[in-house]
């Protein structure tokens, strides 16, 4: 039997509350609004941490928002902006199991619906509240008697559902815990990208900072290869705010400290140095995980250059603090993200774009005759499809990506890391 996905909508598969958004459209010209918002914010989050029954949270929220049918076509609008980020680079996933994702919210169909179905998931597989309106299209209340209105809402309405196979729950709130409570789901994921709350994440099965993290935890087909939020992304020293925001923005797991902490040695995968700081060759040594490191400034005598080539690790940085605070940053993320390694300090130069329905892999390794050929042979064992294939060298290392049209198993992997000479070796997507 299939499996069922069960997602919240507000802060699980947009970036935000959708009644909160309502209010700041509906009451933008009003004196008080500020006030209001505040009141209308509480009322969620008490809601969303058990605190406060939903049915009283909701009646009071609808009660504040004194909106009109007309500022739902705005809401919507603003919402489609506001999808979050790895459910819209994994909408191939929704097409595929559009039978079996089932969006259930407490939050209503009017604004719900228009901003899910281009994801391809189905009107009949969308459970919400509905507005009441009077005559003059003022919203004035909500179907009462649906039971996504009510305290423990989505547990009522599963009860009448007949979903058979094991069903999995996403969301943000208390009330979809309360699905895993009832015993009624096989697994809570407590989904963290937009909002940690951690009363919800205590009771969690599993905590999945990101729709890819879901997927991957669960193996189902994903956009990426790895959830970004396990690539530990450690800033050392005076880095700037905006290269921080950046990188907590595209999703890797973010830590700052004044100065490098050992205990991170071995499981870094990203590192961003302020300028002065330096780094040791021991310690560059043992970072097995390392991707890339950025350097905000000059990198000359810093860092030993030769060792980050020599262990796969693609180095950034400029020769004096540039102007634009996120630029080492997304020079990093771009490596990570497509494999560019354009403007990098000691690897060959490689910008390519990302090939729509294809799938990368990166191949490092020490410039010796014969290795691109063994990739290749690899590849047509495995009858790999190759839609396009790049080489640069320099004099210590080749740097390969290659993009195929067809997916590859674990054995595939394997021998392409076993080639003789290879220094790393990972899939993109």
């Amino acid at each position: 039997m299939k499996p069922y996905f069960i997602i919240d909508f507000d802060s699980t598969f947009t970036q935000v509350e959708a009644l909160d958004e309502l209010a700041r459209i509906s009451l933008k010209n009003h004196p008080d609004r500020e006030i209001i918002y505040q009141k209308i914010e509480d009322l969620t989050n008490l809601a969303m941490e058990g605190k406060l029954s939903f049915s009283e949270s909701l009646a009071g929220r609808v009660k504040l928002l004194n909106a009109k049918k007309s500022h739902l076509d705005l809401l919507v609008k603003h919402l489609k902006k506001k999808v979050s980020s790895s459910f819209t680079r994994n909408k191939a996933f929704f097409k595929k199991h559009a039978d079996e994702v089932l969006i259930v919210s407490g939050g209503f169909k009017e604004f719900i619906t228009p901003v899910v179905t281009p994801f391809h998931i189905k009107k009949k597989n969308i459970y919400a509240n509905t507005f009441v309106f009077d005559a003059d299209d003022n919203i004035v209340g909500y179907d009462e008697e649906n039971p996504l209105s009510q305290e423990n809402g989505k547990v009522k309405l599963m009860k009448q559902m007949p979903l058979t196979g094991d069903i999995y729950g996403i969301g943000d709130g208390h009330s979809d815990f309360q699905l895993k409570e009832s015993g009624m789901i096989k697994k809570f994921f407590a989904f963290t990208e937009n909002i940690e709350r951690k009363a919800v994440m205590e009771k969690a099965d599993h905590v999945a900072a990101s729709f890819d993290e879901f997927l991957y935890v669960n193996d189902l087909p994903q956009a990426i290869s790895y959830p970004k939020n396990r690539i530990l992304c450690l800033l050392v020293g005076d880095v700037p705010q905006e290269s921080i925001d950046y990188l907590k923005k595209d999703g890797f797991s973010i830590r700052h400290k004044a100065t490098f902490e050992d205990k991170y040695v071995k499981d870094v995968g990203m590192l961003l140095l302020g300028d002065g700081e330096t780094i040791s060759d021991n310690v560059l040594k043992q970072a097995v995980k390392l991707k890339t490191l950025g350097y905000w400034g000059n990198a000359k005598d810093k860092i030993n250059l030769s060792i980050c080539t020599e262990m796969g690790m693609v180095v950034f940085d400029s020769l004096k603090t540039p102007n634009n605070k996120t630029l080492i940053a997304k020079r990093m993320a771009d490596f990570i993200n497509t494999g560019t390694t354009f403007r990098s300090t000691n690897f060959p130069n490689l910008q390519l774009p990302k090939i729509a329905g294809s799938f990368r892999l990166i191949h490092i390794h020490r410039n010796v005759p014969g290795i691109m050929a063994k990739i290749t042979k690899v590849l047509a064992k495995h009858e790999i499809n190759i839609l396009g294939q790049f080489l640069m060298t320099n004099t210590q290392i080749g740097y390969v990506i290659t993009d195929t049209d067809t997916s590859y198993d674990k054995e595939l992997l394997k021998e392409l890391r076993k080639i003789e000479n290879t220094i790393k070796f990972r899939v993109l997507y």
